[in-house]
């Protein structure tokens, strides 16, 4: 969770949702990537990212994740085919050309599937990373199989592959307003509805995925926002509420969202809400 948080599933009833993605890439950027900050460090400080590391990161959105790998001394290539806006905001962060100019010139965005990094001189990767959290949509693992099965060929015997997902949702405050997208978003509810996240769900994808599971971890992820208005529009970028926006419109999803919110409020306006998200270490066979 992109992937975003989670993958983002438009409704499936031939209308997009109304929504400005290029405000929302921005919002995302800028808001919600960095509550997984915590993720992205735990995993690489137990995997030793470092300069010899050459690191695929699967739906790396606006490239933050990537962006720490690189100031590790790694050689990252990501690639992102769901939000080009998204990716539009990583080759600022990342490119040559862009405005940070630590970054390394062997860092790669692509537009497309694994596949598209291929080369025939390119080495084999020794990390590939799918930050994007499932666990909190209804079918939101859909298309990780088959990225994973065309990443998985380009790295090498044995190199990590680390999946992440939400966390019980006993240990995840943003639970009770991720059910708001649920209960708007009827009758669209059956593709794309909140439901609870599993035991077992990495290691499933990893063993669809013809991978070994080699541990795991769980980091906590608190979601903190300046305010509830910045609080919506980062729980919005996320996609999630895709569905909910097409069914009702924005007005309401913005009014429901931040009634969900009033809970996790705290007396100097700011929004607190503490998460577990969980990580599993999978090995290329």
């Amino acid at each position: 969770m992109t992937p975003t948080l989670v993958r983002q599933h438009l409704p499936h009833a031939g209308a997009a949702a109304r929504v400005d993605l290029c405000a929302r890439a921005r919002d995302w950027s800028e808001i919600q990537e960095r509550m997984l900050v915590p993720l992205y460090e735990a995993v690489y400080e137990r995997v030793e990212v470092g300069p010899g590391t050459r690191l695929l990161g699967l739906g790396c959105g606006s490239g933050l994740a990537l962006l720490m790998a690189a100031s590790r001394g790694a050689a990252v290539t990501g690639v992102e085919s769901s939000s080009p806006e998204r990716l539009a905001l990583a080759r600022r962060r990342l490119t040559p050309q862009g405005w940070d100019t630590r970054t390394r010139a062997d860092t790669r965005l692509v537009d497309g599937s694994p596949g598209d990094t291929a080369g025939s001189e390119a080495p084999a990767y020794t990390l590939v990373t799918a930050f994007e959290p499932i666990g909190c949509l209804a079918g939101d693992s859909d298309g990780l199989g088959e990225a994973l099965a065309a990443a998985t060929p380009l790295a090498e015997r044995g190199a990590p592959v680390v999946l992440a997902g939400w966390g019980p949702p006993e240990r995840c405050a943003t639970s009770s307003v991720l059910r708001v997208a649920t209960k708007l978003a009827d009758p669209l509810r059956s593709t794309g509805s909140w439901r609870p996240a599993l035991r077992d769900d990495l290691e499933e994808v990893a063993q669809r995925a013809g991978l070994r599971p080699d541990g795991s971890g769980r980091v906590a992820c608190p979601f903190g926002y300046a305010d509830v208005d910045s609080a919506v529009r980062g729980l919005l970028s996320t996609g999630l509420f895709d569905a909910a926006i097409t069914a009702t419109d924005q007005a309401q999803v913005d009014k429901e969202v931040a009634e969900a919110l009033h809970p996790h409020l705290r007396p100097d306006g700011t929004v607190w809400m503490p998460n577990v998200f969980r990580y599993l270490i999978a090995r290329v066979p």
